[in-house]
């Protein structure tokens, strides 16, 4: 893989998993929508057909990590750090990019809506305990990364199809038995590049962006993924 190669693959992916994910919750959400009301099922397996699509596009060119956690343990079990300030920049700025498309895409429903939308951008807790909020997010994501690892996929996922899916359905499965407490953000791309286009885009009365709780969601995931890498080397 070539430096450029990843870089595009990551952002092009990183792109379409949020454009894809936010867009379930925002269908879900917004009185406006066909699929207003459609409930957590709806949404969970949404961010698994997101995982599926932005990971399958982009596995050739990149090996489709989408997540810095899964950099980090990918960096963590293999040794190689050099690519991995390219990966999380084109992360980052892929997420908030997918956010923006999202937003343009539902850009009618946001102007009618009369309610807070952050939810819709980022995830947030049910009952806010930093600490409890933390451990989840670390559960959730070593559950994630682990995962990976144990698969084999060291290098990304791989081009056959087979990686992308297994992903995917995890990506479903931790949404519904984890994903209650916290939102499941397993994701700091996924998190705060979307937090930041919510404290940016010009949405009417959309809420504050809730900057207090931003770390967590980027913290918990980066910590679940450097344990994963760091138990994969000693179980495997």
């Amino acid at each position: 893989m070539t430096n450029q190669s990843i870089f595009i693959g990551e952002f092009l992916g990183t792109a379409l998993l949020l454009l894809m994910g936010n867009g379930v919750v925002a269908g879900v959400v917004l009185a406006k929508s066909k699929s207003n009301g459609a409930g957590w099922a709806v949404i969970t397996f949404g961010w698994g057909f997101a995982v599926l699509a932005g990971a399958y596009a982009v596995a050739p060119l990149s090996g489709a990590h989408l997540n810095p956690a899964v950099t980090l343990g990918l960096a963590i079990h293999n040794g190689d750090w050099s690519t991995v300030p390219l990966y999380l920049a084109a992360q980052f700025l892929g997420a908030f990019t997918g956010a923006v498309l999202c937003y343009l895409a539902y850009l009618g429903q946001f102007r009618a809506n009369t309610g807070e939308v952050l939810g819709i951008f980022a995830t947030g807790p049910e009952i806010r305990h930093r600490v409890q909020n933390l451990t989840t997010e670390v559960i959730a994501t070593f559950v994630l990364v682990f995962v990976i690892l144990a698969t084999g996929q060291t290098k990304g996922l791989e081009t056959s199809g087979t990686g992308v899916l297994i992903v995917a359905l995890l990506v479903v499965g931790i949404g519904m038995s984890l994903g209650g407490p916290t939102g499941y953000a397993i994701n700091p791309a996924r998190d705060l590049g979307p937090r930041i286009a919510h404290a940016v885009l010009p949405i009417p009365g959309k809420g504050a962006s809730d900057w207090g709780y931003a770390w967590i969601p980027v913290v918990g995931p980066l910590i679940g993924g450097a344990l994963a890498g760091l138990v994969d080397i000693a179980v495997f």
